[in-house]
């Protein structure tokens, strides 16, 4: 398993306009996995047979699986450990398949002083096609004081 590397951004070291993303190649185990976090088992992202049955013609990721992926980028990138997820929203705009790679980006699109907090876009592509959009609200530690 490969984790994305750890960057630790205080509030006084972000700008707007700041990005990172995160990189993912989507396994089988890691959608039984999300299926055995989760709860949810439905079998258009366990079996086969039946997703072979839906309009996507084969097994997909979980919508939220791909959404974590946002989560990775926020908690270890920008702004990294110690950020506090405030709100989140998503529009699933395509499917994730078994095989993909999803590259989840955050950038910062504005900063609020009062409570160290950010508004991030959020997205993830598979290749060129947008599969999720949508817009989180963070807020970022402030710099320890040294002592």
């Amino acid at each position: 398993m490969t984790l994305p590397e750890t960057q630790t951004l205080y509030f006084e070291d972000v700008s707007v306009g700041m990005r990172e993303s995160y990189s993912k190649h989507v396994k089988s185990s890691d959608v039984v996995g999300f299926a055995e976090i989760s709860g949810d088992r439905n079998p258009i992202h366990l079996s086969e047979h039946f997703a072979a049955q839906t309009p996507f013609g084969g097994r997909i990721a979980h919508g939220l699986y791909t959404a974590s992926l946002i989560s990775a980028v926020i908690g270890t990138r920008l702004p990294g450990p110690g950020a506090i997820y405030i709100s989140q929203t998503l529009r699933f705009l395509a499917p994730v398949r078994i095989g993909d790679t999803v590259i989840a980006s955050v950038e910062i699109v504005e900063l609020v002083e009062k409570g160290r907090r950010a508004k991030l876009r959020c997205e993830c592509k598979v290749g060129d096609t947008l599969v999720l959009e949508g817009e989180a609200e963070v807020k970022i530690p402030a710099r320890p004081v040294a002592q």
